[in-house]
């Protein structure tokens, strides 16, 4: 990695040698890292044997900047969402193991439970998991609906939510919780994160309606602040 980085601070195609003397390393071992870069497709060698970052570090730095953009405005969104409600918030994305927490924001009170950032989600039984069976490819929920055996369970929620652009759920995987979450687009109408509330019994029930109906709006207009596509 500290290859990698001297190759992307250089400005331009670089020499073995300035290489090496950048990160404190010999030649030998400086060229072992560097093949081991240019087979992974991270960096590339010219004809005059310069090194530069390769089409893997392309796509990767690409991929990055379009999921801090679009990050920060779904953060931003549901941070309105809790301070406006006081429902504490929290920001998916699906990873190797399906759902995956990447933002806790406490609410008022805060909702006390174990599920924090870093915590895996349940597609059937959170208001988060069933946004994604709702709104991923199939070939995506392939191998997690197998494992699951409840392919038709699945689409039947899924319809649900997309039906409403949005997933409530009560006394799910945490009870004695109120759940709701809606999707985030991104500009090629592809689910990208899914915000979601909690509310303890602390909060009364009569302002619901209201809440879903803000938590819609916060991820439309996070959709369209990123460039999104919103269902119609």
């Amino acid at each position: 990695m500290r290859v990698l980085a001297a190759l992307g601070a250089t400005g331009g195609p670089s020499t073995l040698t300035s290489l090496g003397a950048r990160v404190g390393l010999s030649p030998s071992q400086t060229h072992r890292y560097l093949q081991s870069l240019v087979a992974a497709g991270m960096a590339v060698q010219d004809v005059s044997t310069r090194y530069d970052l390769g089409p893997a570090v392309i796509r990767i730095g690409v991929a990055a900047l379009a999921r801090m953009s679009g990050f920060a405005r779904a953060e931003a969104a549901l941070a309105r969402f809790v301070d406006e409600t006081g429902w504490t918030g929290l920001l998916a994305i699906w990873g190797e193991s399906g759902p995956v927490c990447v933002r806790w924001l406490p609410g008022r009170p805060p909702v006390v439970t174990s599920l924090g950032v870093g915590s895996v989600l349940p597609l059937l039984h959170s208001a988060a998991g069933n946004v994604f069976l709702a709104y991923l490819s199939p070939n995506e929920l392939a191998t997690p609906l197998a494992e699951l055996a409840v392919n038709g369970e699945a689409e039947t929620i899924g319809r649900q939510v997309r039906a409403g652009q949005l997933a409530e759920l009560s006394n799910g995987a945490l009870p004695g919780l109120r759940a709701i979450a809606a999707p985030i687009f991104d500009l090629q109408g592809r689910l990208n994160f899914v915000a979601g509330g909690l509310a303890t019994r602390a909060i009364p029930e009569e302002a619901d309606a209201q809440v879903t109906e803000r938590l819609r709006h916060a991820c439309r207009e996070a959709t369209l602040a990123c460039g999104g596509r919103w269902p119609t």
